[in-house]
């Protein structure tokens, strides 16, 4: 399997002391195809999220989440496929100030 999550950034300053992103978290298949295999994709972000599992069902961008925050961690995604498999993805998220916007190799 060539998924794997990848994630965007856009960092929108500081508030209430914190600097902020906005950021999306997406699976890649590196063109593979194995998307088109992908039924639905359950991210585990960290406790502190309202909601912190989040359930998503549309492939458009790869099953892409988006949220805001002010710190990285790690966190997982199960992939939930067509034919009944299930398959565990982690990620350290990342976001910078410099620059501004970006995407994760």
């Amino acid at each position: 399997m060539t998924l794997r999550i990848r994630n965007r950034w856009h960092y929108r300053g500081m508030s209430e002391g914190y600097q902020w992103w906005d950021w999306e978290a997406f699976l890649d298949d590196s063109g593979s195809g194995e998307l088109s295999n992908v039924n639905y994709v359950e991210y585990i972000l960290h406790p502190t999220f309202p909601h912190p599992i989040r359930k998503i069902t549309n492939p458009r961008g790869g099953f892409v989440l988006k949220t805001a925050g002010y710190g990285t961690f790690m966190f997982k995604a199960f992939v939930y496929t067509k034919d009944g498999g299930k398959k565990e993805l982690t990620h350290i998220l990342k976001l910078e100030s410099e620059p501004e916007e970006g995407i994760t190799d």
